[in-house]
């Protein structure tokens, strides 16, 4: 029996309730800062056996996160999220063709593969409109735009932008909404819960100052969020939509989720850490691993050092 391993460069209130919860479940545990993890790909593990029973991947860098999960996975390690979920989330074209393959309700979507492009594709998407970059979070370089000047100004900075991928042009409609979106989160087939976030302009993300407030889980939210989650290849997800005039609709999908202001509007009547942790043993017990036990039942074997 091995230890579970925690993948985070950086310990937040996420990671330090997700140790918590496998301290509470006895489960002895590995924090494993991915700056210092350093692999021969698809080499012997040592002692023949891979060296953790699953892996939570909490890496806050897309790269480092889909790399560790890559370099886990080639040594037989059960990892949450795969390298899979984590390309798919990724990239929001990517996620988007996934989510309108499994029938999946999103707002009408348009790309252009240069920022010339983009305007015409903008005009015939209908204004207004939202551009957004294929990676990225936290409402980062989105913008809304209103008619063809708005969006000239923002696709010719968008052209200045240094890498082949910025010039890529990502445009959804401008969803007539409440000033609030949806979070659901999700983890493997269980919908844990899901909270309203409410904000003064267009962009409701809670890292810019969004209030969150629980929100009833009905149907019309857990199918397409539970439906979302699979199409991307499952895991543990934050899975984000907006009510338009016809339904709930998927704007993306995230893969290594935040949650603190959820906990804290849902209190003690929601435990994701829990949720996310028992997600992960199931993920160990299905790939035929049994995570060592906390020695003495006392707080997990917590370290530093990178494999």
């Amino acid at each position: 029996m091995r230890p579970v391993a925690v993948l985070a460069s950086r310990v937040r209130y996420e990671e330090k309730r997700i140790f918590a919860a496998l301290e509470r479940r006895g489960v002895a545990y590995a924090h494993v800062d991915t700056r210092r993890l350093a692999d021969e790909p698809g080499g012997p593990a040592a002692g023949g056996a891979p060296e953790y029973a699953a892996a939570l991947n909490r890496e806050i860098s897309h790269s480092r996160g889909l790399y560790a999960s890559l370099l886990l996975e080639a040594r037989g390690v059960a990892t949450v999220n795969t390298s899979d979920t984590i390309t798919a989330c990724g990239d929001k074209l990517r996620t988007t063709l996934l989510l309108r393959r499994a029938g999946v309700p999103v707002p009408r979507t348009a790309v252009a593969l240069a920022p010339e492009a983009g305007a015409d594709a903008a005009e015939r998407l209908g204004f207004p409109v939202v551009i957004k970059p294929l990676a990225g979070s936290w409402g980062r370089l989105v913008a809304a735009v209103r008619d063809r000047d708005q969006a000239e100004t923002v696709l010719e900075h968008r052209a200045a932008l240094p890498t082949p991928q910025q010039h890529i042009v990502y445009l959804q409609e401008l969803v007539d909404k409440p000033n609030r979106d949806i979070r659901v989160i999700v983890a493997g087939d269980e919908v844990v819960g899901a909270t309203y976030r409410y904000a003064d302009g267009w962009r409701t993300n809670a890292a810019r100052g969004a209030r969150s407030v629980p929100c009833p889980l009905t149907p019309d939210l857990t199918e397409p969020a539970r439906a979302a989650a699979r199409a991307v290849g499952g895991g543990v997800l934050g899975v984000d939509l907006v009510e338009g005039p016809a339904g709930p609709l998927v704007l993306e999908v995230n893969h290594t989720v935040e949650f603190h202001g959820f906990q804290e509007a849902h209190g003690d009547a929601v435990d994701v850490a829990d949720a996310i942790v028992a997600h992960l043993l199931d993920a160990a017990s299905r790939a035929g691993a049994e995570p060592a036990a906390a020695a003495g039942s006392a707080p997990g074997a917590r370290t530093g050092e990178a494999t």
